[in-house]
C-alpha cells in the first residue's frame, strides 16, 4: 500500500487537490491522505468549496490560522512534523504557492520523504512576491516537478532541475473546470442577482500590492467608475479588499456605482457560473487567468507580470496592471466586439490528474 499526503492550505488549492484525491482513490494499492493546514480558513467558505468539489472531509486539519509569513510557515511546519511522523507516508503531494506549499515540502524533504509538486515551474520573476519564493523552493526540493504549460518546462532547465524529475502534465485546475461544467451550470446565482448571459463584467481583486496601497486602489477604481457606466459590475469582494476598502475611506465611492454589485465571496459553483456568462474578467488572480483561457473569455489582469506566461501568448489574457487608461481602453474594445482571441494550451483536457496519478504510480 502507498500512502501519499495531499495538502492543501487555501481556497485555491481545493481545486486543485480535488481531482487527484479523486483520481487516487480509484487505485486500490494507493491510500490517500487529506490534510488541511488551515492557513486560510473560514468554516462557511471551506465548507462550501468542500461540498461543491465533492471532496471528503480532511483526514487531518490543522488549524493554523492567519499570521505573518514567518509564524505562519513555522507553525505550519511544526504542526506538519507530527503528522509525517504519525503516519510515515512514502510521498507528500503539495500545489500551487501558498505558504503551505513551501512549509510541508520542506518537512517532507527533511525527513526524507519524497515531495510531489503540483504547477511547478511557473515564474513571475517578481521576487517581492511570497508566491514566488514558494514556487522557487518546493521546486528546488521536489522530486516530481508536474508542468501545466511550456514555461515551466523552460524555467526549471534554466534552473538546472534534471529532466527525469520534470513531467509536462497539463492542468488540474482546468480538470475541475471541465468536470463541474454541468453541476456549475445549475447553479441559480444570475437569476438570484437578475443578470443575462454577457451582460456583466466580473471582477477579483485581492494582491497587495493592489489592495494595501491607496494610491493603486484608487487607480482601479477610478477604471471601474468608469466601466459600470456601460457595464454592470459583479465583485465578489475579498476580505483583504474588504477591510482595506474600510481603512481607507473608500466606502463612499463604492457606494456611489449603482451600477457595481458587491458580495460576499462565493463558493466554487456559483463563482464558476458567473465566470462562464461574464462578458469579460478583471482580475490580480493567478487560476483566473488560466479559467478564462479555458473558457474563452477576454481577461484584463491588474499586475504588471505574470506567472501563467502562455495565457498572454496564447490565451485571451492582457496585462493592464493598475494603469486606469488602459484598463479603461481594453475594456471599451472589448464592450466593442474587438476582444482578444486566444486558443486552449496544450494537455488542458481534464486529464491532468490522471497523468499525475499514473506517473506516481508507476515510479
Amino acid at each position: 500500500m502507498i500512502k501519499i499526503v495531499n495538502v492543501v492550505g487555501a481556497r485555491p488549492n481545493f481545486m486543485k487537490i480535488a481531482p487527484i484525491q479523486r483520481e487516487m482513490v480509484k487505485y486500490k494499492h494507493i491510500e490517500p491522505l487529506l490534510v488541511h493546514t488551515g492557513q486560510h480558513y473560514d468554516e462557511r467558505m471551506s465548507k462550501l468549496f468542500f461540498d461543491d468539489l465533492e471532496m471528503p472531509k480532511p483526514d487531518i486539519y490543522l488549524n493554523v490560522g492567519s499570521a505573518s509569513h514567518a509564524v505562519q510557515t513555522a507553525k505550519i511546519m511544526i504542526e506538519f512534523e507530527q503528522v509525517l511522523l504519525e503516519h510515515q507516508p512514502h510521498l507528500v503531494v503539495v500545489v500551487g504557492d501558498v505558504n503551505s506549499t513551501a512549509a510541508c515540502s520542506l518537512v517532507a524533504v527533511k525527513l526524507g520523504i519524497k515531495v510531489a509538486h503540483v504547477e511547478a515551474g511557473l515564474r513571475s520573476f517578481d521576487r517581492t512576491m511570497p508566491e514566488e519564493i514558494n514556487r522557487l523552493l518546493t521546486d528546488a526540493i521536489s522530486d516530481f516537478l508536474f508542468v501545466t504549460e511550456q514555461s515551466g518546462l523552460v524555467n526549471l532547465k534554466r534552473e538546472g532541475i534534471l529532466d527525469s524529475k520534470v513531467h509536462f502534465v497539463g492542468h488540474v485546475m482546468i480538470d475541475s473546470l471541465i468536470h463541474f461544467t454541468k453541476k456549475a451550470a445549475l447553479s441559480t446565482i444570475k437569476q438570484t442577482l437578475g443578470l443575462a448571459d454577457h451582460s456583466y463584467a466580473l471582477i477579483t481583486l485581492h494582491r497587495p500590492g493592489n489592495v494595501d496601497n491607496r494610491e493603486n486602489f484608487c487607480k482601479l477604481l477610478n477604471a471601474f467608475e468608469l466601466i459600470e457606466r456601460d457595464i454592470k459590475i459583479i465583485f465578489p469582494i475579498h476580505p483583504r479588499s474588504k477591510k482595506m476598502i474600510k481603512e481607507f475611506g473608500l466606502e463612499e465611492r463604492i457606494d456611489r456605482m449603482n451600477n457595481l454589485i458587491l458580495m460576499e465571496p462565493l463558493g466554487y459553483l456559483d463563482f464558476m457560473n458567473l465566470l462562464h456568462s461574464a462578458r469579460f474578467v478583471l482580475t490580480d488572480s493567478g487560476g483566473i487567468q488560466e479559467e478564462t483561457t479555458y473558457l474563452g473569455i477576454p481577461c484584463l489582469t491588474m499586475r504588471e507580470n505574470t506567472e501563467r506566461p502562455v495565457t498572454v501568448e496564447s490565451g485571451t489574457n492582457i496585462l493592464v496592471g493598475s494603469n486606469t487608461d488602459l484598463i479603461l481602453s481594453e475594456a471599451k474594445k472589448i464592450l466593442s466586439g474587438n476582444e482578444k482571441k486566444g486558443k486552449i494550451p496544450p494537455l488542458w483536457d481534464g486529464k491532468a490528474a490522471k497523468r499525475i496519478v499514473d506517473l506516481l504510480f508507476n515510479c
